[in-house]
């Protein structure tokens, strides 16, 4: 009797200690609540043998877990899948026949718009807000079932959701995994939390024509962060949808069926051109009034194609007659001993103090009043300043063109008066999504544009890329997203078709992360969101001035 009470148990270890003994056939939910009490917030999956698992998951044999709660970007991302479903059925059940549109992420929350015979107001935002608390506190489960592509197609026509039953058409399996809270089925790329009850976080935000679902960020430790207004971002996603109008490309397959009828080269070039335009009016303004627009600053997180835009942008002002100069803040880099450290004890190099901000303002001034400056190159190997006789001079109608990290940080520029400076803010904000309701992530758009270019031009693997994104990221939320708002004009570096392209580089480099890797559960997430995407296998027509050179290659810069 006891060899078979112990041959019915099997052992739990989380990250290789606190081993516990559980009944065969406990699924992880069961298993969580042991470990709860040691966990920053509340679990929401798991990620067994190196790969993710819901709590719904039944566990038949010992092995090794690693949690993941809400502050983890992993459960960060799950939490705010299973609450968007909340706020779609609770919109569904308020207002009948209405169509809910999961837009993009603004304000460090989720942006959304509920198409309706009338216009939705303030008062609605309350409503929608109490009908999804009543679905939480019920604690209604998610439910996930199998079926057959033709089902969920009948299902969806039912729905009204027309780019899931278009998308359904590229579906190599015959069935699909759809997910049930009460009487509303729904399709999500990516897991849920075991039942609504898990979501008792949250904040709904009324944000006109739309609303703003807020939840707990990683970023922020597992906390709503306070809603703070960005409506110059806002308006640069306003103006891409309006692109996606102009271009017919809202989802993902409209983007395949012109790639499968092999007429995407039209819309290729209208979507250049729009880019083309932009930068073009940007130089038009800058050369209107030069005397208050001499110093160009451009910022924007990794792989949003800062590159590409200055240079773009130069040739533009050129065609104002104007002849602009750059300048590298590489160069400016401390000595290495100088670099200040981040809390794991690295060099942080994202860092504004990782630049020598006197020597750089002093070399600024004297080069915008037109004096000759002897400028350093930083040498990488030896990690020290070195003088090569390279010296920079303007003439008072030249504009100084300088991209960085930090260039919207006026610390970085505090010897020069605002009214001097023209301030350009580039991000890749990606204009189609999946379908209504799955969005795509700006943050995956740029990890696939870097992921790409780091092993064309830098010699990286996908599993570097991958495993230094994170502190990127944490860059970003420290540098440079703090100070989007004070740009004079913002830039959508987001091209539609760029993943139907960058897919083919991207999955090779994916697929060769190894399952015992740590990254090995978000090279899956990404492989799987990729092929969505039909792959544009010609690049004949995309211009070699192409942001999207800049990651690919063979282009003009």
């Amino acid at each position: 009797m006891i060899s078979n009470q112990q041959n019915d148990m099997i052992e739990i270890t989380v990250n290789s200690k606190n081993a516990k003994k559980f009944p065969k056939g406990s699924t992880l939910e069961k298993i969580s609540k042991e470990y709860q009490e040691n966990s920053c917030s509340r679990i929401i999956a798991a990620i067994v043998r190196n790969e993710l698992k819901e709590l719904s998951s039944s566990i038949d044999e010992n092995c090794d877990i690693r949690w993941v709660d809400a502050c983890s970007s992993i459960g960060s991302r799950i939490y705010k899948r299973s609450l968007t479903f909340v706020f779609i059925r609770a919109c569904m059940e308020l207002y009948s026949g209405c169509q809910v549109n999961v837009e993009h992420s603004i304000n460090k929350g989720l942006y959304c718009e509920v198409k309706y015979k009338k216009e939705l107001q303030i008062e609605d935002s309350q409503r929608i807000y109490n009908r999804m608390k009543e679905i939480i506190e019920e604690d209604v489960p998610f439910e996930k079932r199998r079926v057959s592509v033709e089902e969920a197609i009948d299902i969806f026509k039912d729905y009204d959701q027309m780019s899931k039953v278009k998308l359904l058409k590229y579906r190599e399996k015959p069935y699909i995994k759809l997910y049930q809270c009460g009487w509303l089925k729904n399709y999500f790329y990516g897991y849920m939390v075991p039942s609504t009850g898990y979501l008792k976080e949250f904040n709904l935000q009324y944000y006109p024509p739309g609303f703003v679902l807020q939840y707990p960020r990683n970023e922020d430790g597992g906390k709503i962060p306070d809603f703070v207004d960005n409506p110059k971002i806002f308006k640069v996603f306003r103006e891409s949808e309006k692109w996606a109008e102009i271009l017919q490309v809202d989802y993902v397959a409209s983007l395949n069926d012109l790639i499968v009828s092999q007429k995407e080269d039209e819309y290729i070039r209208i979507s250049e051109a729009l880019h083309e335009k932009k930068i073009a009016q940007m130089a038009d303004y800058i050369a209107e009034d030069l005397n208050h627009r001499r110093l160009i600053l451009i910022a924007g997180p990794s792989s949003s194609g800062k590159t590409s835009l200055a240079r773009r942008l130069s040739i533009q002002l050129r065609v104002n007659g104007l002849k602009p100069k750059s300048i590298s803040l590489d160069d400016y880099f401390v000595d290495r001993e100088k670099t200040p450290l981040d809390e794991n004890g690295e060099y942080n190099f994202e860092a504004i103090e990782a630049i020598d901000l006197n020597l750089f303002n002093k070399d600024l001034k004297k080069i915008l009043s037109g004096e000759t400056v002897e400028i350093p190159t930083f040498n990488f190997k030896t990690g020290k300043r070195e003088y090569r006789g390279k010296t920079i001079q303007i003439d008072k109608d030249q504009p100084l063109i300088l991209e960085g990290i930090h260039a919207l940080n006026d610390r970085l520029t505090e010897s020069v008066e605002r009214n001097l400076k023209f301030k350009i803010y580039i991000s890749c904000l990606t204009q189609l999504n999946i379908d209504e309701h799955n969005r795509i992530p700006t943050t995956d758009a740029r990890l696939i544009r870097r992921m790409v270019r780091d092993h064309q031009f830098r010699g990286n693997d996908a599993l570097r890329t991958m495993s230094m994104w994170p502190s990127v990221r944490r860059g970003e939320e420290a540098y440079i997203f703090p100070f989007q708002e004070d740009a004079d004009v913002m830039f959508n570096s987001a091209l539609f078709y760029e993943l139907s392209v960058l897919k083919k580089y991207a999955e090779p480099l994916l697929r060769q992360i190894d399952r015992g890797s740590p990254q090995f559960p978000e090279a899956k997430r990404l492989l799987k969101f990729l092929s969505y995407f039909v792959v544009l296998e010609n690049e004949d027509d995309i211009p070699k001035t192409s942001i999207l050179r800049e990651f690919i290659g063979n282009g003009a810069f």
